[in-house]
């Protein structure tokens, strides 16, 4: 004897071994052996197993689905019936056993048609519930052939219409449920290609460029970047400016030749044989954006200028900007510090005094590097270079030694590192390297370094709150309290000298201006809001510098291929991590030997993708030496340069060279996982 049973879904027929209550052991045509549950039986047959369930595939094909519904319109099978009844009235007399087989067979692949409501029993779908179904299945089934349809078109690198409309999910927010991702999907796999790469074959990603910065423009700046409806009025200042004194000596800036936001300049004034006066002066755009003002909501959104090679972000509207930005010419306010500075016979520098004021100054000169370094550098301070400002600048050089020294920083063997500019014009990019520790460097960041120091004490000795940047133990964090910085190696350090491009510097401008002018503080002892600002800030900074540093890399690699670089030179950092002469970027090589930091080794480039944000090169041959030590390589630690922001670059790498000297193991793991990530890591964004 046979059975013909249902089990896991599938019909399947064997031979009967033993039998008990309940169960029995079978075998199938192929000899397996198997248990199944007498209730899962649905025939037993006297057929021979070999070619029963081909027969009754074959019988099942003949039957019409629409027909065996119908015949259960206004039967006695309109409602639930099993399956041997319905097959002996379709065939009108005792089915067969392949007969009977095939029937429940064909019920059973059309569950649309009949609800299965037990082991061979069914239930014909009501009329109208069959034909929602049907147009459901319609439906599915023509979505299907549209998609394919898709597929298709993308995999000749054609973009369809929808997908297009689609596109902003597509790229930066995918929705794996959505029908133009599952097709997007389906073309980059049979392609081997990323979702991104297949777009960008089919025209939609038309600029790499404008893709990474529309991810963060995304993420950053949904409403967009302009400041619409804001506007500042800077005649409503007028009253405020009316009552500040104007400083009886004039200023000069030193600035980048791209910055706009000028905020920082400098004064020099003799005041006896034995004393000169210098001044540090910092735009003051505190006397006229209110806390809570619609200018300031945006600030505090925004919280920095974002910088990106060729193009920047600004915190502030162009209308607020240009009343307090220390353009030359024009009279404009400013929060200063004043320090008289002695020098004695051996030349050395000290300051016997400090003042801040709240004041208006003359600007007098706008001084740019590219034009004065020629003519202010190592080479030019034994001799008058003939630049007007050359007796100034080096006045003010060696007084940035003292404040170094001082600061138990100054290390005049320490090998210079280089740093890079990125200037682009019209999509063409050029990448400047500048020495970092240059006299006009050092001058600019000892002198902004002063300012935060001594404004920190200010505020702390009128036990006023602001916004510290603190270090401890290696670990660099912000807090509301003065506390020592070890990487500068000060007793406290607030960020207060950018003013126009920093909420920070802002906030702890308006607590100083209130110190001054003997005023309550805008943010009182445990401010909420100040403490607020303070957090929003640290990740905010944190993130806009990651996105500068990813453009950075950008244009690195698309200069490689505009010039058509194919190969070359590098130095070893460390593993397989090696720094490209041709461009400051540091890429991984695979296959690269064990080769000892230093090892300057020739590459061949294999592939530049500038969407991917990856370099493909392979090792060619060791050209020298490993060098003595790694001290020449680039600093990779410092990425919050901050579009030249001298004074950071300073700051950072003071940071951290405390920070190795106070634990090493910890700072070494923070570097690898935190810069190294960041910085070197091809990132994929798919």
């Amino acid at each position: 004897m046979n059975v013909f049973f249902e089990e896991d879904g599938s019909f399947k027929i064997a031979s009967i071994m033993t039998e008990t209550q309940g169960s029995m052991q079978i075998e199938s045509a192929s000899g397996k052996r198997s248990k199944i549950k007498t209730n899962n039986v649905l025939l037993r047959v006297e057929l021979p197993l070999a070619g029963f369930m081909d027969a009754a595939n074959k019988e099942a094909e003949t039957l019409e689905i629409n027909f065996l519904w119908e015949c259960c319109s206004g039967s006695d099978f309109e409602q639930e019936f099993g399956f041997e009844d319905f097959a002996k009235e379709y065939y009108g007399r005792n089915p067969t056993p392949i007969e009977a087989a095939a029937i429940v067979i064909k019920l059973h692949s059309a569950p649309v048609y009949f609800n299965r409501k037990g082991k061979g029993r069914y239930k014909a779908a009501p009329a109208e519930i069959l034909k929602a179904a049907l147009a459901g299945l319609e439906k599915k089934r023509l979505l299907a052939e549209k998609m394919a349809g898709f597929v298709v078109q993308l995999k000749l690198h054609q973009m369809p219409d929808e997908l297009k409309q689609k596109l902003d999910m597509l790229l930066y927010e995918p929705d794996k449920n959505a029908m133009e991702y599952k097709v997007l999907d389906a073309a980059a796999n049979e392609q081997h290609l990323s979702h991104l790469k297949l777009l960008q074959a089919c025209g939609a990603i038309p600029s790499a460029h404008d893709f990474h910065l529309g991810a963060f423009l995304r993420e950053y700046f949904a409403k967009g970047t302009d400041f619409i409806g804001l506007d500042f009025n800077a005649e409503e200042i007028t009253e405020v400016l009316a009552d500040l004194h104007l400083a009886d000596t004039e200023a000069f800036s030193i600035d980048d030749s791209t910055t706009t936001e000028i905020d920082d300049a400098f004064s020099i004034k003799r005041l006896s044989d034995d004393i000169t006066q210098v001044g540090i002066h910092i735009a003051a755009p505190a006397l006229g954006i209110a806390v809570d003002s619609a200018v300031d909501k945006e600030v505090m959104q925004r919280l920095s200028t974002v910088y990106m090679p060729g193009n920047k972000i600004t915190m502030l509207p162009e209308s607020a900007i240009r009343p307090f930005s220390l353009d030359a010419g024009k009279i404009k306010p400013v929060l200063s510090l004043y320090l008289h500075v002695a020098v004695n016979a051996n030349g050395d520098f000290s300051v016997t005094q400090r003042d801040t004021k709240v004041e208006l100054i003359k600007i007098a000169d706008n001084l740019r590097h590219d034009t004065l370094e020629p003519f202010f550098n190592e080479a030019t301070l034994e001799a008058d270079s003939g630049h007007p400002y050359w007796e100034k600048l080096l006045f003010l050089f060696h007084l940035a030694e003292s404040l170094e020294k001082a600061r138990g920083k100054y290390d005049p063997t320490k090998p210079a590192q280089i740093d890079h500019n990125f200037y682009v014009k019209d999509g063409i990019v050029s990448i400047v390297g500048r020495r970092r520790g240059s006299p006009m460097d050092k001058l600019v960041a000892e002198l902004m370094i002063e300012a935060n120091n001594q404004w920190g004490a200010l505020l702390a000795a009128h036990d006023v709150p602001g916004l510290y940047r603190a270090q401890t133990g290696g670990k660099v964090f912000m807090t509301t309290k003065a506390e020592p910085h070890q990487g500068l190696g000060v007793a406290q350090y607030a960020w207060s000298t950018s003013p126009l491009r920093r909420a920070v510097d802002l906030i702890n401008q308006r607590q100083l201006i209130s110190v001054v002018q003997n005023l309550a503080p805008e943010y009182p002892k445990n401010s909420e809001a100040l403490t607020m600002h303070m957090r929003n800030f640290e990740q905010t900074h944190k993130n806009y510098n990651e996105f500068q540093t990813r453009m950075e890399r950008y244009w690195c690699l698309q200069y490689m291929i505009q010039e058509d670089i194919k190969e070359s030179l590098a130095t070893v950092w460390r593993e397989n991590l090696v720094w490209l002469d041709c461009v400051p970027y540091m890429t991984k090589v695979y296959g690269l030997p064990d080769l000892k930091p230093g090892t300057r080794v020739h590459l061949q480039v294999q592939e530049v993708d500038t969407l991917m944000m990856e370099l493909r090169t392979k090792f060619l041959n060791v050209i020298d030496e490993p060098v003595a030590s790694t001290s020449a390589l680039p600093d990779m630690d410092l990425i919050e340069s901050e579009n030249g922001d001298i004074e950071t670059l300073i700051e950072t790498k003071s940071e951290i060279d405390n920070a190795k000297e106070n634990n090493a193991e910890a700072i070494e793991e923070s570097i690898h996982t935190a810069k190294t990530e960041d910085m070197v890591q091809e990132s994929k964004v798919d």
